[in-house]
């Protein structure tokens, strides 16, 4: 009864997105205060008396104390068409949960009575045959974890794929290696890819106000403010972390006109030296800025959009040794510029 088996597993995603997220009030007033940004998320599990811990035991904790920060932040957009895993697995019951969870389902005979004699027969009344347990695993309490789905709150495209039946991981076992996005620090990393927050991305222009048609304009961006970036993310039940970082690599100038010529003629400004562009200096209207835009023609009675995107390399890096890159990601902002014709005076 296939069609049984994915009405079940949607009910657990749902069930499982409206699990609430405990957060600390001194955190999430941190979290406001920067835009959701710069603050360490506690997310946490009930221990029982057995040391056996809570469904949200398998809940990543996220530190954002490194993220970037201010109301002009915000996430970087893949270049590429990957994207972070929208599902994952993860601990989340011991045997006595999973049985409170699976019992009243199997009770009400909201799946059918074919597909719950299936399911007690893996989960209850099993043992003798491989992939099934006898009275949910309980002789296990304690050294182990029934994992389960996890899904992103926004419920991106792929949300529902993570439809496989619950399976039982030891604890200190990896999980199964044909379980694809079976949570470990590569999924950790690629995870803490969503929460990377960047600065935005205004230029500082000279001319600042206004500037000429035909005269180059000096652009460049604050140095200390586009420093890298890293979220880390953890399951402290496992043991495993990973920390995702991202480091401005370039600037993309798009003059917002098809008059006008940039400063290298690619429109890109290569970092050098930490640096983004140069600020003008007092000596320099004679020369060619590294980075900027020269308009040919005048805005009229109105401005030019001009866009400047950052390009972020990312890597991760895992609490095992392990780390790789992840596609580079931009982030941009628009801003307007004024371009006036120069007045000539006739004598």
């Amino acid at each position: 009864m296939p069609a049984v088996r994915q009405l079940a597993r949607t009910i657990t995603v749902l069930a499982l997105a409206s699990v609430p997220v405990v957060m600390s009030q001194a955190a999430f007033a941190e979290r406001d205060k920067h835009g959701n940004n710069g603050s360490q998320t506690e997310q946490h599990g009930n221990a029982t008396d057995d040391g056996t811990l809570s469904s949200t035991v398998g809940t990543i904790v996220y530190d954002r104390s490194k993220n970037g920060t201010g109301n002009s932040a915000g996430p970087v957009t893949s270049t590429t068409s990957w994207t972070p895993p929208a599902c994952w697995y993860a601990p989340k019951y011991s045997p006595a949960e999973l049985k409170d969870y699976l019992e009243p389902i199997w009770q009400a005979d909201s799946t059918g009575s074919q597909w719950d004699l299936e399911q007690r027969n893996k989960y209850e009344k099993g043992g003798d045959k491989p992939g099934t347990y006898k009275d949910f695993n309980k002789e296990k309490t304690g050294k182990g974890y029934w994992w389960d789905s996890y899904v992103n709150e926004s419920f991106p495209p792929g949300w529902d794929k993570c439809d496989k039946p619950f399976f039982w991981v030891d604890k200190g076992d990896p999980p199964p290696a044909d379980v694809e996005n079976a949570v470990t620090p590569r999924v950790l990393g690629e995870l803490a890819y969503n929460e990377i927050r960047v600065p935005g991305t205004k230029v500082t222009l000279a001319p600042a106000n206004a500037t000429k048609v035909n005269l180059p304009t000096w652009a460049w961006l604050d140095g200390a403010a586009f420093k890298p970036v890293s979220v880390t993310a953890s399951i402290d039940a496992l043991g495993i972390s990973a920390t995702t970082t991202a480091e401005p690599v370039s600037l993309k100038i798009e003059p917002g006109t098809s008059d006008a010529q940039t400063y290298p003629a690619s429109g890109v400004c290569e970092i050098h030296d930490g640096k983004i562009g140069e600020p003008y200096a007092k000596g320099k209207a004679d020369q060619t800025p590294p980075c900027g835009v020269k308009y040919l023609r005048s805005s009229g009675n109105g401005t030019y959009p001009l866009r400047a995107t950052i390009t972020w390399k990312i890597h991760w890096t895992g609490s095992d040794g392990t780390g790789d890159d992840l596609p580079d990601g931009t982030f941009g902002a628009t801003q307007d510029v004024t371009v006036q014709e120069i007045q000539a005076v006739n004598r």
